[in-house]
């Protein structure tokens, strides 16, 4: 699948939020959008996924002006895993997951042999497959987003969204949860407050500041010791790893 957004703006409160946020997403390719805070990352996301709409500009799925669209047509084309989720009732792991069949299902439409089946593979394919009876306000924050993403594969769509799904996980838990996205093989747009993170999965970056893209290209164009003093106003050391091939990006206190 593939995303374009056009000249995107959005007004909140009198204040301009996005001024003009125009990428292109080719399909299947893990894209990172970074920036300080409040440059405007997640409510460019929440533009794409539709849980805000742009004061301005247009985004396409595949060609298709996104507003041609139906919420329960886009959410078959999109699915999101958000940096926090929270449920008030006592829902099992698997209920949870089941979820995701909703856009395909008409109202009141119960759930069938394949919708079980859909939602068993992705607990698999997310380790997640022996809680599948557990409640989900038990489990870890790291098991929760699991699940949160096994929910978006039984969405059964060819894009994911991730609004910085990992920003209050321990590194081990980011560092799965991104490497199970990337192993997906599908098209990925993701907010990324790490920058090691994203150098090492995203195979372009996007960099947000004050509401416009001032730069973007593969990490290693993007992520050097100048843009980073400029964009985030600290001193670092970009380095790659001989043996890996990634990028290290390694601050430098001011003490």
């Amino acid at each position: 699948m593939e995303i374009r957004s056009q000249d995107i703006t959005q007004t909140l409160g009198g204040c301009e939020i996005l001024k003009g946020v125009s990428i292109d997403v080719q399909s299947k390719k893990f894209i990172g959008i970074i920036g300080p805070n409040g440059s405007g990352k997640s409510t460019f996301l929440k533009c794409l996924y539709r849980t805000a709409r742009p004061t301005g500009g247009v985004i396409y799925f595949d060609g298709e002006a996104v507003d041609s669209l139906s919420y329960k047509e886009s959410a078959r084309k999109v699915a999101v895993v958000a940096q926090h989720n929270y449920y008030n009732f006592d829902f099992t792991v698997e209920q949870v997951v089941l979820m995701g069949r909703t856009p395909h299902k008409k109202l009141m439409e119960r759930n069938y042999a394949e919708d079980y089946a859909l939602a068993q593979k992705a607990l698999e394919t997310v380790g997640m497959e022996a809680m599948k009876d557990r409640n989900f306000s038990t489990l870890s924050g790291g098991e929760q987003q699991r699940v949160i993403l096994a929910r978006a594969l039984t969405q059964d769509t060819q894009c994911l969204i991730l609004d910085e799904p990992t920003n209050h996980l321990d590194i081990k838990y980011q560092l799965q949860l991104m490497s199970i996205v990337k192993k997906l093989n599908l098209t990925v747009v993701s907010a990324i407050h790490d920058l090691n993170i994203a150098a090492m999965y995203c195979d372009e970056i996007h960099v947000m500041k004050e509401g416009r893209i001032i730069k973007s290209g593969p990490p290693d164009a993007v992520l050097t010791p100048a843009f980073i003093r400029e964009v985030y106003e600290i001193q670092a050391e970009v380095i790659k790893n001989a043996k890996s091939g990634f990028l290290h990006v390694l601050y430098q206190p001011e003490f």
